[in-house]
């Protein structure tokens, strides 16, 4: 496995990472149409162009065989959720907006990898920590996070299509 960071020429594999990852993070009741609506406003090719031009993001991505299987996303900016910044302590911070990776390499160590990617590229960037925001139903991930080091600091909303989800706000200080 390679962890690299993602150029603009990459932004056409993120967008079909992310349509095919997104959903396994989504609890059962999510419905489709949500699913599709938030893909299409948040994950299409012209989103990853803009994140990819953002100087305030970072993306990785993890290849394998040189076959996208992963990536994070970085968001090198102060939270501005009331939820998340009544919650997150530790500033500088900033915020791992995404990290999925494609189901038959879970538990390989790729997300690691890409939160070690992050985390490296957060003190680059003179942070003292990372936030994030996870499904309080994602039991897998909130498991992985847990051993990663990020402390459970509160909750927070998250939109998905025309519904609400509960996120838990997890931070890591380093």
């Amino acid at each position: 496995m390679q962890i690299r960071p993602g150029a603009p020429a990459d932004a056409a594999v993120f967008a079909e990472l992310a349509a095919a990852t997104f959903p396994l993070a989504c609890p059962p009741h999510t419905t489709p149409d949500s699913i599709a609506e938030f893909i299409s406003r948040n994950l299409s090719l012209e989103n990853f162009e803009g994140y990819l031009a953002d100087p305030d993001r970072v993306l990785f991505l993890a290849l394998e065989n040189d076959s996208a299987i992963g990536y994070a996303m970085l968001v090198l900016a102060e939270p501005t959720d009331p939820d998340v910044v009544r919650s997150v302590a530790t500033h500088p911070t900033c915020e791992l907006s995404k990290l999925y990776v494609r189901p038959g390499h879970h538990g390989a160590g790729v997300s690691a990898g890409l939160v070690a990617a992050c985390v490296d590229a957060a003190r680059a960037a003179g942070r003292a920590g990372i936030w994030l925001g996870v499904n309080q139903l994602n039991a897998r991930a909130n498991r992985f996070y847990e051993r990663s080091g990020f402390a459970l600091v509160g909750t927070k909303r998250f939109l998905v299509g025309g519904s609400w989800e509960d996120d838990f706000v997890r931070e890591l200080s380093f």
